[in-house]
C-alpha cells in the first residue's frame, strides 16, 4: 500500500510541473469532445490494469487520492485539470471509473503531457 501512495504522490508531482509551465505559457487550448474510458493512471501505468474488473480497484483508490485519467480510442490519456487553484476533478469522474464517458472541455498539450479542462462528461455507449 506505501508503495501504491508514493508512485501516487510522485505521479501527482509529475503532472503538477506541467501544469506549472501550462500557467506561464497561458495556452488557451482547443475545444474538443471525447470518447474515451476513465482510468485509474497508477494501475494503468504501473500495472496495466484496466476495464470492467478493474472498477472496484480503480474506485477504491480515486476515493484515496489516486488519480483518474480519461483512455482515448487511440491510446492518449486525457488528465483533468482544473484553472482554479487546489480542484481537483476526482470527483467529477470517480462515478465512470473504468467506464466510458463522453467529455467536452478544453485541451491542452504541454511538455508532451495531455490535458483537458473539463466542462461537462457524461456516460457514453
Amino acid at each position: 500500500m506505501l508503495k501504491r501512495i508514493l508512485a501516487s504522490a510522485a505521479m501527482l508531482v509529475m503532472f503538477a510541473l506541467p501544469l506549472s509551465a501550462q500557467a506561464m505559457a497561458h495556452d488557451q487550448g482547443d475545444k474538443v469532445t471525447l470518447t474515451g474510458t476513465v482510468i485509474d493512471v497508477n494501475c494503468y501505468v504501473t500495472h496495466q490494469q484496466s476495464g470492467a474488473g478493474h472498477k472496484a480497484c480503480a474506485t477504491a483508490c480515486a476515493n484515496k487520492g489516486v488519480g483518474l485519467a480519461i483512455l482515448s480510442s487511440d491510446g492518449t490519456v486525457y488528465v483533468p485539470v482544473s484553472s482554479k487553484p487546489a480542484d481537483p476533478q476526482n470527483s467529477r469522474l470517480v462515478q465512470f471509473a473504468e467506464g466510458k464517458v463522453k467529455v467536452t472541455g478544453t485541451h491542452r498539450m504541454v511538455s508532451g503531457l495531455h490535458t483537458i479542462e473539463i466542462e461537462t462528461v457524461e456516460a457514453a455507449s
